[in-house]
């Protein structure tokens, strides 16, 4: 058997370099020894991505793709079909648990400096991924046909309206239509299912491989391929990914299984957050909810839209607030990484764009006043001026020296 085995991978590397995958990404890729509970985030983001993607298979094999038939379709599919509630309710916790350990792994890019050089394409990579799972969730949101979906997808749409000159012509291009309907969903489908899955498979790939090209940043931000065995170029501060940090991801993978689960058994609306309860009721075009609000992981981008007065600027805002993300490696002048050893001007601009962040999101979700659109335009304020006035605090901001060798 042995010899059988191993002739066999001798047949398939002569052919395709497995072994040589294996040891390059797993086997021989060295990382940091220091890694805590913040780099969990990274391997359950992948693991998410494959449950989406498994999950979403069985659904569409049971869903219609119809105006007339969708809503229904989600009903057989919860009802008729065996474990269809399940998968369906895998599918949609999973979505928002997503965004969730993409949202934790991006904050702790920003409480490690993961962002920085020679990491910037890196972080370039994840906000196209960042990005195009922001289109997959929007695209899937009209999918179950219900209230919140048709008239939340008619508010995000008509954000394109105001784009002057070709705003008009671009909404009717994104709909497929004049207003939301068969050919909004169907497009919407295709998009959903093939296209940005694709997208998403792609730049995972892709930024695994300028993961594994660059290294892996550590609670320090030292590098550790400055500190190499003489003798065998190993770096002093790694270990083998495979298999120290392969088991402690099955650790990982198995407490979040365990509160995935809990979920979907026990709270898979999560009290209307995960799935609104306007969504339970079929799409009608004649009724319009009392208060129309996009899916929990959007909010912090709508309550900005919301808190700027005139709708093109406050398309502007919003986008910008994605946008000024991806020239963070260069807004961050600090000569360290780490939150560690950077000074109390970092560390109180951190606390307060976490603070603003919760408050929008909070805000996106609530029907707005005179009171709250003021909150929301202090917590905007604060949000901008984390990243505008980045060069300028972190330049001054007092650090600590960084150790010559990673700390326990």
């Amino acid at each position: 058997m042995n010899k059988m085995l191993t002739a066999s991978l001798e047949w398939v590397d002569t052919r395709f370099p497995l072994t040589k995958m294996w040891n390059e990404h797993l086997a021989q890729y060295y990382a940091p020894k220091n890694f805590n509970v913040w780099y969990y985030f990274g391997s359950l983001a992948l693991v998410l991505l494959v449950l989406q993607i498994i999950t979403g298979i069985f659904l569409a094999v049971n869903y219609k793709p119809d105006a007339g038939l969708a809503f229904a379709s989600v009903e057989y599919i919860m009802r008729d079909v065996d474990y269809g509630w399940l998968i369906r309710y895998m599918h949609s916790t999973g979505a928002s648990f997503f965004f969730i350990v993409v949202y934790l792994h991006m904050f702790r890019a920003l409480l490690y400096g993961s962002y920085k050089k020679p990491r910037e394409l890196l972080w370039i990579i994840g906000m196209f991924i960042y990005m195009c799972l922001m289109a997959e969730s929007f695209f899937g949101y009209l999918l179950p046909w219900g209230q919140m979906s048709f008239w939340g997808a008619q508010v995000i749409i008509s954000l394109f309206g105001a784009i002057p000159y070709v705003g008009e012509d671009l909404a009717v291009w994104v709909r497929g239509d004049y207003v939301i309907g068969d050919a909004t969903l169907n497009r919407f489908f295709v998009y959903h299912v093939v296209l940005v899955p694709m997208l998403l498979l792609v730049l995972a790939v892709v930024h695994i491989i300028a993961l594994h090209e660059v290294g892996s940043n550590n609670p320090d931000g030292i590098e550790i391929k400055k500190n190499k065995d003489p003798k065998t170029g190993i770096p002093l501060d790694g270990i083998p990914f495979h298999p120290y940090y392969t088991v402690k991801d099955i650790v990982g993978v198995t407490v979040f299984a365990i509160i995935f689960c809990a979920v979907i058994f026990y709270a898979p609306e999560m009290g209307g957050y995960f799935l609104e309860h306007n969504n339970f009721f079929p799409a009608d075009p004649m009724k319009t909810p009392e208060h129309i609000s996009p899916s929990w992981y959007f909010t912090p981008f709508y309550a900005i839209l919301r808190a700027v007065p005139d709708k093109f600027l406050g398309v502007i805002a919003m986008g910008g607030s994605i946008v000024v993300l991806f020239f963070l490696p260069w807004l961050d002048r600090s000569p360290v990484k780490s939150i560690r050893y950077k000074g109390w001007i970092f560390k109180l601009a951190l606390s307060l764009f976490v603070v603003s962040f919760f408050g929008l999101a909070y805000l996106g979700m609530q029907a707005p006043t005179p009171m709250k659109t003021l909150f929301a335009q202090i917590f905007t304020i604060i949000y901008f001026a984390f990243f505008l006035l980045m060069p300028w605090y972190s330049k001054i901001d007092k650090t600590k020296p960084v150790p010559e060798r990673v700390t326990d």
